[in-house]
């Protein structure tokens, strides 16, 4: 089977992040494969640990897709502090004789260093312009975990687990494999607290990852971390402000400063990204949005809101407010620019990741979370059908229908983006919802 339908027919997206199908980011020709292990996120530490758990795996995943886009070179970036995985990458694509074909790069210990746009930087000093994607200068770009799923489908397995990390203040800190559709609740089990209520729980990194309102969903294969800290720390007081209290502080306070844009990843490369801008159109009730149409070259980083801000107002929120008027009406950025430069002041401007854990308050929980063997035994499992970017897949299952491990329940609806699902565990299908299959395991 051509390694694009193989692909396709796993499942396979990208583990972490907004979830794009991979399939679909492999159809085109490019120069650089990039793989991105660079996991920025702080407490966040599955990449770490796959890529000296399972190098051989990953540095096969990643050469199979490089071949397939006939890729010249192949580049694993990781951060230079995570020395003995480096080390032992190059041992194996030594061993493996790809020396030629494939390299390992070290990265600065900055934030957001895993942001594709900064990585394609970092590792080929090539800019992605203005609302585009690293294909545009030649590049594609796939996280370690997704390169283990797609040798993991070269054996012919699907993809029907994730590997997540549970952090913060915890007494157990850990990084474990989990068949998706699990109950949130049932992995934060894992972790030593009694009682999840007590605190508040962040899907996904501490940066850009979100509060969640309550703690009653399931796994899905983007599903990378859950942070769990008191409901009184800084970082949890500060991103459950809600929009229009975060519009009324920032209207009354910003002093237009600057900072955040100075220090705003994108505007860094050379990006017209000027938060302040849009702080200011907020200040002076300029209600004319398409001048703010800046707003949408924000990635969401939460750079600007949680480290740059002397003030402490929150930029990133008054980009998504605006990013959203912009949308309702229909109105799209337009560049004027075709060639991007790097600001001169970039390499005095990047934010060291041990600065940003002191500034949100995650000192004390910076710590290892060792990947741990844990048996999952669920009596359910809700197996989403949108766990991408793109259309939700179309349940291939009928009520009472028995499933095995790894078969497929749900596929792409035709002429159109998606990703295939497929059940994590040998069972009876119990129920088929709008967004999901329930799955009586056993």
């Amino acid at each position: 089977m051509d390694l694009l339908d193989l692909i396709k027919n796993s499942g396979i997206i990208g583990a972490g992040g907004a979830g794009f199908p991979t399939h679909a980011k492999l159809t085109s020709k490019a120069e650089y494969i990039l793989l991105n292990g660079a996991e920025c996120e702080p407490l966040l530490r599955v990449d770490q640990q796959l890529m000296e758990l399972f190098p051989d795996e990953i540095i096969k995943g990643l050469e199979a897709a490089g071949r397939y886009i006939e890729a010249r070179k192949a580049i694993i970036g990781i951060k230079g502090k995570h020395k003995k995985v480096i080390v032992l990458l190059r041992e194996r694509i030594a061993a493996l004789g790809l020396s030629d074909y494939m390299e390992v790069m070290e990265l600065r210990d900055i934030y957001p260093a895993g942001d594709e746009q900064v990585l394609v930087h970092e590792l080929t000093q090539r800019i992605v312009p203005e609302v585009s994607i690293p294909l545009k200068v030649g590049c594609v770009v796939i996280n370690s975990e997704t390169a283990l799923n797609i040798s993991k489908a070269l054996a012919g397995n699907p993809v029907t687990e994730t590997y997540i990390t549970i952090a913060g203040d915890i007494p157990q800190p850990r990084t474990v494999k989990v068949p998706v559709g699990v109950s949130i609740r049932e992995v934060i089990g894992q972790c030593g607290i009694e009682n999840v209520d007590d605190y508040a729980v962040i899907d996904g990194g501490p940066m850009m990852g979100s509060v969640m309102n309550k703690v009653d969903g399931y796994v899905t294969k983007k599903s990378k971390g859950y942070v769990l800290l008191k409901k009184d720390h800084f970082l949890i007081r500060k991103k459950t402000v809600s929009p229009d209290r975060a519009r009324v502080i920032g209207k009354t306070a910003c002093e237009q400063c600057r900072m955040c844009t100075d220090l705003c990843p994108r505007y860094l490369l050379g990006h017209n990204m000027q938060p302040h801008k849009v702080m200011r159109a907020l200040s002076y009730n300029l209600e004319d949005v398409k001048e703010q149409q800046i707003a949408q070259l924000c990635c969401e980083c939460n750079a600007c809101e949680l480290f740059s801000c002397p003030a402490n107002l929150h930029p990133k929120s008054v980009n998504s407010l605006y990013k959203q008027k912009l949308a309702e009406q229909g109105i799209k950025y337009q560049p004027v620019q075709v060639d991007f430069q790097a600001r001169s002041a970039r390499d005095y401007r990047l934010i060291p990741s041990k600065r940003l854990v002191i500034k949100i308050g995650l000192t004390a929980f910076d710590k290892p979370a060792p990947l741990t063997q844990v048996e999952f035994q669920p009596e359910y499992v809700e197996i989403a059908l949108r766990q991408h970017i793109g259309a939700p897949a179309i349940p291939v299952v009928a009520i009472g229908e028995q499933v095995k491990a790894g078969q497929l329940i749900g596929k792409i609806p035709d002429n159109s983006l998606g990703a295939t699902v497929h059940s994590s565990f040998d069972g009876t299908v119990q129920e088929i919802k709008d967004n999901s299959i329930v799955i009586k395991v056993g």
